[in-house]
């Protein structure tokens, strides 16, 4: 089965840039009509969509950060990574990688912390 495993820095300092890779095994990031999303949820907030990229490499944003964000891929080592630059306090925030299979299944990563401070 689909499996995702986020990678990266744990810290990150103000004005930086983060960047974090989600190594996708059990399945091809090339499958066609699969979405794969980067999601995070700052302390006591809900879930916040950040972008995705799609099975074509087409990618998509919010517009709330698309200005200060970047989604790519490396198909060859069946990878989709994220950059996000200007870094904040107000970015420290659980982030996840999933995909969403189809309409009724989408599968999650366990999340990586990032905390933004000096």
């Amino acid at each position: 089965q689909v499996q995702l495993q986020e990678s990266g820095p744990g810290l990150v300092k103000p004005s930086q840039t983060l960047s974090l890779t989600c190594t996708v095994s059990g399945g091809s990031i090339t499958t066609t009509y699969y979405a794969w999303s980067w999601i995070r949820q700052p302390p006591r907030s809900g879930l916040e969509w950040m972008g995705a990229i799609s099975y074509d490499g087409t990618s998509y944003y919010s517009p709330s950060i698309k200005s200060r964000t970047s989604i790519f891929r490396d198909t060859a080592k069946n990878q989709f990574s994220l950059q996000l630059t200007s870094m904040t306090p107000e970015d420290t925030a659980l982030y996840v990688c999933n995909v969403r299979v189809n309409v009724l299944k989408s599968i999650w990563g366990q999340g990586t912390q990032v905390t933004v401070s000096s």
